[in-house]
């Protein structure tokens, strides 16, 4: 059997009154994604740093890669990369500069340094651009780019707090093509983030991590599947229809419908999903209501995560005792990102 990559057991940290970890078990194996979800103030960035070495847990057990995180951060240093959620590069400099740069002061010398920066701009799409300065890159390029400088010291785990914030879509999904890409070649990502759908996209297990504990753990088809309901989703074809719809068919679902402003949708959480879908058809030609789509579908992760924790993701706010760097220069040297944070 294989060594965890990470393996939490039991953790706990206090932020003076405030309890961001309250007994936190985690067990992720290596060769996947694993994804961290929880409202803001879950205690998922807190864990991350953990892992990172930039907090030390008050109690419990933390190995990463086999290795004690407490006993012995500067090894668990050597096996970890770190990407926060905004690019940690210098704009004036070249792409290639920049990662041949970080690749130095993890000690690299300047021929292996060079070389290994064009392995990871090229892993990256990054080669034809390499050259140019960062300050002409887009916002993606410039998050490709602060993933490879975290990648040129071939960390075993990469640990991604919210990368693709404030990215435009497009971004978004070149970011996503290029974490597909580091796991394929052997990279283990232990990721946090606000979108769900990214989680959805990128991860092949997910944990839910609420007021300090895991509270779900799974695939996110388990996930999805422990929820135990289907959906029927309407859209009115007119806004002043969607309270009508909603109440001709809240007595079809489990739970009240749910209204989205702006959307016209209305969605209703049910049991015997055929069956409800087939009551909601009449009921609607009943009244003579026009809808533009009506649709059975799965709970997205959305409303998994919503029922599991009572709260919407962005609900709350994280707890942290403030942003933190760790620099790879010196003795304690490893993969992490030289000026990177990890930020609430």
């Amino acid at each position: 059997m294989s060594t965890p990559i990470v393996e939490a057991r039991g953790l706990t940290k206090s932020f003076g009154k405030v309890q961001a970890l309250a007994g936190l078990d985690l067990v992720a194996d290596p060769g996947q994604v694993v994804a961290v979800l929880g409202p803001n103030g879950a205690g998922k960035t807190t864990f991350v740093r953990s892992v990172a070495t930039l907090v030390s847990p008050d109690s419990g057990e933390l190995r990463v890669a086999g290795v004690d995180a407490a006993r012995h951060p500067a090894q668990v240093r050597r096996v970890i990369g770190l990407a926060g959620q905004y690019a940690a590069v210098e704009p004036a400099m070249t792409g290639r500069e920049n990662v041949t740069m970080v690749a130095r002061l993890y000690g690299q010398g300047r021929r292996q340094a060079r070389a290994n920066a064009a392995v990871v701009l090229d892993q990256l799409g990054l080669a034809e651009a390499a050259d140019r300065p960062v300050g002409t890159y887009s916002g993606g390029m410039r998050r490709r780019l602060d993933l490879g400088a975290s990648l040129v010291g071939a960390p075993r785990l990469l640990l991604l707090d919210e990368p693709t914030t404030g990215l435009d879509p497009r971004s978004r999904n070149e970011l996503w093509e290029a974490i597909r890409g580091m796991v394929a070649a052997g990279t283990d990502v232990l990721l946090t983030t606000q979108y769900l759908d990214e989680a959805d996209q990128l991860a092949q297990r997910i944990v839910i991590v609420d007021k300090g504990r895991v509270i779900a753990d799974g695939t996110p088809d388990e996930l999805k599947r422990r929820a135990g309901r289907d959906v029927v989703e309407i859209r009115a074809h007119r806004s002043g229809d969607v309270a009508v719809v909603a109440e001709a068919l809240g007595r079809l679902g489990v739970e009240a419908p749910r209204t989205e402003a702006g959307t016209n949708r209305v969605t209703i959480p049910v049991d015997r999903g055929r069956a409800v879908m087939a009551d909601a058809v009449r009921a609607l030609d009943a009244l003579g209501l026009d809808v533009d789509d009506i649709g059975l579908r799965r709970p997205t992760l959305d409303e998994v995560f919503l029922t599991l924790t009572g709260s919407s993701i962005d609900d709350g706010g994280d707890v942290t005792s403030g942003t933190a760097a760790v620099t790879a220069a010196g003795t304690d040297a490893g993969t992490t990102h030289p000026s990177t944070d990890i930020a609430a």
